[in-house]
């Protein structure tokens, strides 16, 4: 593929855009309507552009000693940046990724193809329903980073989904989330507050800007029956280029407040839609 040429396709959920980048020679940006969704490149895919990938991988990284093979369980496939991650830095892990987008699907695998034996098995499906479909106790890790748009669904924001998350988990598992929003942090505060039911142990990573209510961004959830390395997720974030917070324990139970879990699926609503700019690109 020509490194210098752009690639445009409808997709199913709108039209994708495959960019590369010039400072890097076989590296892409994929946006979906505008909006950036993954960042790749194929000579380094232990390189994380995405701040929010980053701090995704920092997790990835503490989870299990260094090099341990994982089974992993992605919700929302994008260019498949954190599976590429995951099959460079513990070789041997075996990787499910589901993506609604049979179509972006197929562009990412077409033009940004996986390295041969790296363990990454793509479904097209609504991760929802392959979730409910997923064996008990079958992943070491479920990462769900999965946006409409720019917006998490409603179906991925209740506690029943929470409820089928923690059942596919191993009992020493780790749930891992990428969700976005502002202050006053409504849809952040109920999910924590979701997770909090099932789970033990809760850490939050976003920016400083972001915490003290300044502005829209990103925010990295873990979740585990196990105490998470936290020292070790603090160090790692705040030695990134956009420093981030770690907050956990009583830090985080002050942040959730009196903030209650959305308990049935027919009152969940999506994440709020992103202010314009908030993740624009040039």
């Amino acid at each position: 593929m020509n490194a210098s040429v752009p690639v445009t396709r409808a997709v199913d959920h709108g039209t994708a855009k495959l960019m590369p980048d010039i400072d890097r020679e076989r590296a892409w940006l994929l946006t979906v309507d505008g909006a950036p969704q993954s960042y790749v490149d194929l000579d380094d895919p232990a390189h994380l552009e995405f701040e929010y990938a980053r701090r995704l991988g920092h997790c990835l990284d503490v989870v299990a000693p260094a090099g341990r093979a994982l089974d992993v369980l992605h919700l929302g496939g994008g260019a498949l940046t954190l599976p590429r991650y995951l099959a460079a830095t513990r070789p041997g892990s075996r990787q499910r990724v589901v993506e609604a987008d049979r179509a972006l699907l197929d562009l990412v695998t077409e033009h940004l193809p996986l390295p041969a034996g790296a363990g990454i098995t793509a479904h097209a499906a609504d991760a929802r329903a392959w979730l409910e479909a997923a064996p008990d106790g079958s992943a070491d890790v479920l990462v769900a980073d999965v946006f409409g748009g720019s917006r998490v669904p409603a179906h991925l924001a209740s506690l029943g989904y929470v409820r089928e998350a923690e059942r596919v988990l191993r009992p020493d598992g780790v749930y891992l989330a990428n969700l976005a929003d502002a202050a006053p942090f409504a849809f952040l505060r109920a999910q924590l507050a979701g997770l909090a039911v099932l789970f033990e142990e809760l850490v939050l990573i976003a920016e400083p800007g972001v915490l003290r209510g300044r502005r829209f961004g990103n925010a990295v959830l873990a979740a585990a029956h196990r105490p998470l390395d936290t020292g070790a997720l603090a160090r790692r974030t705040a030695a990134d280029a956009f420093p981030a917070r770690v907050r956990h324990g009583a830090a985080l139970r002050e942040f959730i407040g009196a903030a209650r879990p959305v308990e049935r699926d027919e009152d969940a609503v999506p994440s709020p839609e992103p202010p314009d700019g908030a993740f624009g690109i040039g």
